[in-house]
């Protein structure tokens, strides 16, 4: 039986009427009001506050850049909201005609959440000059491969393959094919780390079927021509070693073609001794080196320099005073405007004076700087020279007459004239090599704050407008033409 003292113990609660309304039909008002406002916000409100439409981007090739009023929204292809007006859309990416439309972007005020207004645009973009575009993306690898492995902090785009892949259509013209194949050979000059490297093996196989996704087939082809690239630059085995992952890494050390590259070294003839012939220009007393064969393990075999003269000794503060006479541009007091110019850093001219230190040779120059000296210096050249020209050692030449003995290194780091490519001894088109450059120079010799460690064969690199107190340059006169 039910328990009546416990049900007296209960509370009831009874709604009155509110202005004669009964309690069922206000609280129904009540409930449907709420729900009329949460339907509002989620279906209305949006659609008012923000009206426009999603924007459904694609271009061909992939990737260009999406602009709505000349404000980036991202790349295509991608889907972007963009609000309601006349809006001017553009389509850009390195190397092709940029694409724009005028379009009057509507919205949708009801439901425009989850069931928005969308405009689709596909727009096809053309090159007009694909061999230019290509050298210059190739040419950003090149730069991007100075920055090291990527990390959290910091990713690398994939620069080369990304151009193999909006380009590659157009290599079904011979010269723009080879173009493309010289390129991703000289390239491979700069695949120091995996990241690099990994971008170049998907540039090449992307190149071999005009930038469209491998085929068995055109895979095979890939893999025949790396197999002989491979041939052909005996030293690679020491930098496959040095780039791939641990396990591969000890697959490649522990081969006889390892063992073969790395016993190679150090086992080029030594460079005979030059004759003595001198010249001297100015302040300066070239010595005449000796063209000849040039082997080691940073260049490919074959390898040869012609005769030149070099400096005996690195530019005097008084060689550079004369300069400055003459060319006041290059004065450390004017040293703003050069920075504005991208032709020097601050500590341009600086010098550091501790105990120890060379007391001989000017130092804080830029690559620029050293050959505007040069060119300076070309003008003074003897009658019977008017076909040479005083410029840097390319580092071929540098190296060669440091074999022979050339005196007096290791006061300064020297500047050399050509490209600095991280894996010198591969191979390329010297047209490639050229066309290609690098974004920075090399270094040769040591300098005095690190005597040891530092021999002939060492190198260094650094971008081309810096200025450092242990860098300086030493010009060698050499026939017009006569370098990479």
């Amino acid at each position: 039986m039910p328990d009546k003292d416990k049900d007296k113990d209960k509370d009831q609660v009874r709604l009155k009427p509110f202005m004669n309304i009964r309690p069922g039909v206000y609280l129904a008002c009540i409930y449907g009001a709420i729900l009329l406002v949460i339907l509002f916000f989620i279906l209305l409100r949006p659609g008012i506050l923000n009206p426009g439409s999603v924007l459904i981007a694609h271009s061909e090739p992939w990737g260009a850049a999406v602009l709505v009023d000349g404000v980036y929204m991202g790349t295509a292809p991608g889907s972007f909201f963009v609000p309601r007006g006349q809006r001017r859309i553009e389509m850009r990416l390195p190397g092709f005609t940029p694409q724009e439309i005028e379009k009057e972007i509507r919205g949708r005020f009801f439901a425009s959440r989850f069931f928005p207004r969308r405009v689709e645009i596909r727009k096809t973009l053309k090159a007009p000059d694909p061999a230019l575009a290509f050298l210059t993306e190739a040419a950003d690898y090149t730069a991007w491969t100075f920055i090291g492995e990527p990390s959290a902090a910091h990713q690398i785009p994939l620069t080369l393959s990304e151009a193999a892949y909006r380009f590659g259509p157009a290599a079904s013209d011979p010269a723009l094919r080879e173009l493309m194949e010289d390129t991703i050979t000289a390239a491979a000059r700069f695949a120091v780390t995996r990241a690099s490297l990994r971008d170049l093996i998907r540039a090449k196989t992307l190149a071999d079927n005009h930038g469209l996704s491998p085929s068995p087939l055109s895979l095979l082809g890939s893999a025949g021509d790396a197999l002989s690239f491979l041939d052909n630059n005996p030293e690679a085995a020491l930098w496959l070693a040095s780039v791939l992952t641990a396990d591969a890494q000890a697959a490649v050390t522990a081969s006889s073609w390892h063992a073969q590259a790395a016993g190679a070294q150090g086992t080029a003839p030594p460079v005979q001794a030059m004759g003595a012939q001198t010249l001297q220009l100015g302040q300066l007393n070239f010595r005449l080196v000796e063209g000849g064969s040039l082997a080691g393990r940073n260049f490919p075999a074959g390898t040869t320099v012609e005769t030149f003269y070099i400096s005996e000794t690195v530019i005097s503060v008084l060689a550079w005073e004369l300069f400055l006479q003459q060319q006041p541009r290059w004065r450390r007091e004017n040293t703003a405007a050069l920075v504005r110019e991208g032709l020097v850093r601050e500590g341009h001219l600086e010098a550091i004076s501790f105990p120890g230190t060379p007391a001989q040779g000017v130092s804080g120059i830029s690559w620029y700087a050293a050959r505007a000296f040069c060119q300076w210096l070309t003008a003074f050249l003897p009658p019977q020279y008017a076909a040479w020209e005083v410029r840097l050692p390319t580092e071929a030449e540098w190296e060669h007459a440091a074999k022979a003995g050339l005196p007096n290194t290791g006061l300064f780091w020297e500047w050399c004239e050509d490209p600095f490519v991280p894996l010198s001894f591969i191979s390329a088109p010297s047209a490639a090599v050229t066309a290609l450059g690098s974004p920075e120079r090399p270094l040769r010799g040591g300098s005095w704050i690190n005597p040891t460690g530092v021999g002939n064969e060492t190198r260094g690199s650094l971008p081309p407008y810096f200025s450092s107190p242990f860098v300086s340059f030493r010009p060698v006169i050499a026939p017009r033409g006569n370098q990479p």
